[in-house]
């Protein structure tokens, strides 16, 4: 069992709070899944796009205003609750147009998308596709 505050959490760890990242013996080990508390100051946003995703992602506004961007689409997230979807295949990006707290969710939990330490985590691969 692991008891924690995500907001705390996420400090020591980029955002990560679950996955394959996370030691074998830790409860927050998972293959299946990962989960980030993203905090974002304003006009943060992801170094590169994310290209050839092989996950399903869902991301989850708790405050902020924040936007996601997807092929042909941009997605506004703007009051608290409000959240995207995509699935495997759709590139994507972000900006936080304020400063903003955001929940993923993202599935599996699988290495090789990390950017210069730019809202991936630190111990996969530094190849992005």
């Amino acid at each position: 069992m692991y008891v924690g505050n995500a907001g705390k959490d996420a400090a020591l760890d980029r955002g990560w709070l679950l996955g394959h990242f996370k030691d074998v013996g830790d409860p927050r080990h998972s293959e299946a899944v990962e989960i980030k508390w993203g905090v974002h100051p304003r006009a943060d946003e992801r170094a590169q796009w994310v290209r050839g995703e092989e996950r399903t992602a869902l991301l989850v506004l708790i405050s902020g205003r924040f936007r996601v961007e997807l092929p042909g689409r941009s997605v506004l997230l703007e009051e608290q609750g409000d959240y995207v979807v995509w699935g495997r295949g759709v590139d994507h990006s972000w900006f936080a147009e304020e400063e903003s707290v955001v929940l993923t969710v993202r599935w599996p939990s699988v290495p090789g998308y990390a950017v210069d330490g730019r809202g991936e985590h630190p111990h996969t691969s530094a190849v992005t596709r």
